[in-house]
């Protein structure tokens, strides 16, 4: 595709590298048949080939729109474009850079601008997030069923291991997961115990800045991902830490997009770059041991332990590149794991989208549940907090963060 980017965009610093994704782009269509929102509504503006050609004509000059501004908003990121794109057109960068032009140039309406500001003050606010769910929790009995749907009933974390092992990872909390599902992390930091890891909880720098980024309040993202670098950097370069585990495949895929963001900052560029190479999804870690979880499980009957339908999120199958490895891991721990159809299609949570696109959303979200509930599954797992309350508000089967489902297989569990 050719570029004529107008002066102003020159200037930017990621001129280059959106210039650059233009160019690769050759508007063969292919991204259009796995695009969730195109495949819903059928308008060539709310697809990633659309999308890009809205981005490039603000970038050559023409004034953004409102109009343009909508149709970017629709956009899930959830990069389903960036795996089927056969050009390797890195999708997600590009709708950053546009998404932040576009805005510039295009002032929100008062009352969308509020609700935006408080959704990312709110949610990164841990404190305020956990008082806020916990009165919802305590009025749920109250509330009508749509509505109570929303308010996940509170849980207890579970116990934490207290050995210590030579191998010793960190952890990251999460701004909404420890409210949320707070044993989450507490059942990873069990099955690496299991492993001979050690994982505690990372030194808190508070949210990853996913939810910040996508909502626009980009230097807010931007100090944050500072911020955790400035306490991962010198552990990881020591060697103190070996990684560092982020159970949240949504703030995986954010932490690992550090050294992108940061790329034209040199006092953290390197620093980020170093960092991300050493950031894990779970199932990395667990995937690089598996000999020792199976045997530390034991020798089970293949299938014995029940059905599973496994939603891989975007976040996990096109943000990190992670396919078929939980899939596999459950799978030779004793459950079956039936493929999905459509899997690599969004569920719709995509951070705060469900919020804000709720028509969209609540259609994927319905999508997603019926090609769960064709694999008779008697527990849903996904790998992603946004997506484990999304679906759980709409089924009554249980859904899990697969790696409860192996720490409570372990047989120490009991």
């Amino acid at each position: 595709m050719q570029t004529h980017l107008a002066p102003f965009a020159q200037a930017l610093p990621e001129a280059a590298e959106a210039e650059a994704i233009l160019r690769k782009c050759v508007h063969c269509g292919f991204c259009t048949a796995t695009c969730p929102t195109y495949q819903l509504l059928g308008d060539e503006l709310d697809g990633p080939r659309g999308r890009i050609y809205q981005i490039k004509m603000v970038l050559e000059g023409a004034p953004a729109t409102r109009t343009i501004q909508h149709h970017l908003d629709r956009c899930l990121t959830c990069r389903s474009c960036e795996t089927t794109c056969p050009s390797g057109v890195t999708y997600h960068r590009l709708l950053d850079i546009g998404r932040a032009v576009v805005d510039a140039q295009v002032p929100r309406p008062k009352g969308e601008a509020w609700v935006r500001k408080a959704l990312a003050w709110g949610l990164t606010n841990r404190p305020l997030f956990t008082a806020a769910l916990r009165v919802g929790q305590a009025v749920r009995p109250l509330l009508p069923k749509t509505l109570a749907q929303q308010v996940p009933p509170k849980e207890a974390p579970g116990p934490w291991p207290v050995r210590d092992h030579p191998r010793r990872m960190w952890v990251v909390t999460g701004c909404v997961q420890p409210a949320l599902k707070p044993g989450i992390n507490a059942a990873t930091a069990r099955l690496f115990d299991a492993l001979g890891i050690t994982l505690t909880p990372a030194p808190d720098a508070g949210c990853c800045g996913a939810v910040e980024h996508h909502l626009g309040e980009n230097e807010k993202a931007l100090a944050r991902a500072r911020r955790h670098i400035d306490w991962w950097w010198p552990k990881l370069h020591s060697g103190e830490i070996e990684g560092v585990v982020v159970t949240a495949s949504g703030c995986g895929a954010h932490v690992r997009d550090y050294a992108a963001l940061l790329a034209h900052d040199p006092a953290y560029a390197e620093k980020a770059r170093f960092v991300v190479e050493r950031v894990w999804d779970p199932s990395e870690v667990v995937a690089r041991f598996e000999a020792d979880l199976l045997a530390r499980l034991g020798s089970v009957p293949p299938g014995s332990r029940g059905v599973v339908a496994f939603h891989a999120p975007c976040t996990l199958q096109h943000g990190l590149k992670v396919r078929g490895v939980v899939e596999r891991l459950l799978t030779q721990a004793g459950w079956v794991v039936p493929p999905v159809r459509d899997a690599h299609l969004c569920c719709g949570s995509a951070g705060t989208y469900s919020l804000l696109q709720r028509e969209i959303s609540a259609a994927l979200k319905a999508n997603k549940l019926e090609a769960l509930a064709e694999t008779r599954g008697q527990v849903i797992a996904t790998a992603n907090i946004g997506c484990l309350v999304h679906l759980q508000s709409g089924t009554a089967l249980p859904v899990k963060h697969w790696v409860e489902l192996l720490a409570e297989a372990l047989p120490s569990a009991a």
